[in-house]
């Protein structure tokens, strides 16, 4: 958002988010943030945050000299982050700056949410707001990780950790699949899947998905998932089932099984899983409130079914959904 809308955004009550550009951060996950919560949103008719940048110096060198970052507010504008994103960069084992840790224990005790992308969550750590929570970084630096810091629940090999008012995300892209959740988390499905769109990127990637994804080279050109994924989505209210997914893509259980693991790092059950419960978080959005309706029409069967899905994935209950995502709140 624009830097002198800024303070008119925030007095109306948009939600700011503010990131914390350090020495050395870098550039993508930084450029991550930007696309996700700094631009205007005309497609959708709305401000979605009040988004600005802050760093504890004038003029900030940007990972390995690429650039400088000047212009952009001092620290004190972390103080007022409903959101505040901490500084990510590759030189983990150099000490984060004091005043940078004091702004982000600052936030966390006044309850604002904070994100990490990548490396960000040893900056977390450092300022002691992971001790006992859970956090996920690259996977390269998870050994590192558990070392420096035995106290937090590290989880290697996920896309992304919601640890409520803390949440953390893996390397470059997953810094997306984070904020695009965030997003969900905020607005719903059907503002995220806007924003997706407007990314040219996977609307939805569980943060329980593998960081790292094998994609070997093929030994036939139909090996793409893409004809079976756009089939499914077109039927999900159908009795679709994993055998069904392989005969549509004529191969064995066994053969579809590897190839969801190796180009989505998922499984085909859990992928049409997450299909299924976003597709029922939509219809509930476009206004659907009778549950048993929602639950046949997204092809999860009952309202019981339902509402244990939508609890385990987005912690709260369809109707508490409906009462914060439905028409009536728009």
């Amino acid at each position: 958002m624009a830097k002198e809308s800024s303070h008119a955004a925030h007095a109306a009550g948009i939600h700011r988010v503010v990131v914390i550009v350090d020495e050395n951060s870098n550039p993508f996950e930084l450029g991550c943030a930007t696309e996700v919560f700094g631009l205007r949103r005309p497609e959708i008719g709305r401000d979605l945050y009040d988004f600005r940048l802050c760093s504890p110096e004038p003029h900030t060198l940007m990972r390995d000299g690429f650039f400088t970052l000047a212009g952009v507010a001092d620290l004190e504008a972390a103080d007022a982050a409903d959101t505040l994103i901490v500084p990510n960069r590759p030189d983990i084992e150099v000490p984060r700056r004091p005043a940078v840790l004091d702004a982000v224990r600052r936030a966390h005790a006044r309850g604002a949410r904070l994100v990490g992308f990548c490396s960000g969550a040893f900056t977390l750590a450092e300022a002691g707001v992971l001790d006992g929570r859970r956090a996920t970084a690259h996977w390269q630096w998870a050994d590192s990780f558990r070392i420096r810091f035995p106290s937090v629940q590290f989880e290697a090999d996920v896309l992304f950790v919601d640890d409520g008012d803390i949440l953390t995300a893996a390397g470059s892209a997953a810094a997306l699949d984070l904020g695009l959740h965030v997003v969900r988390r905020d607005y719903g499905a059907e503002v995220a899947n806007s924003v997706s769109r407007r990314l040219v990127f996977a609307a939805h990637r569980g943060g329980k998905q593998r960081q790292f994804v094998e994609r070997p080279m093929p030994d036939l050109p139909d090996e793409s998932l893409a004809p079976v994924l756009a089939w499914a989505q077109e039927r999900l209210d159908s009795p679709l089932s994993v055998s069904s997914l392989a005969a549509r893509a004529a191969v064995s259980p066994a053969t579809l099984h590897r190839r969801f693991q190796a180009q989505l790092g998922t499984t085909p059950l859990a992928w049409l899983t997450a299909e299924r419960l976003a597709l029922a978080c939509r219809l509930i959005e476009r206004g659907e409130s009778r549950f048993e309706m929602v639950a046949r029409r997204s092809g999860l069967g009952t309202a019981a079914n339902l509402r244990m899905l939508m609890r385990r994935e987005t912690g709260i209950t369809p109707s508490a959904y409906k009462r914060r995502f439905g028409p009536e709140t728009s």
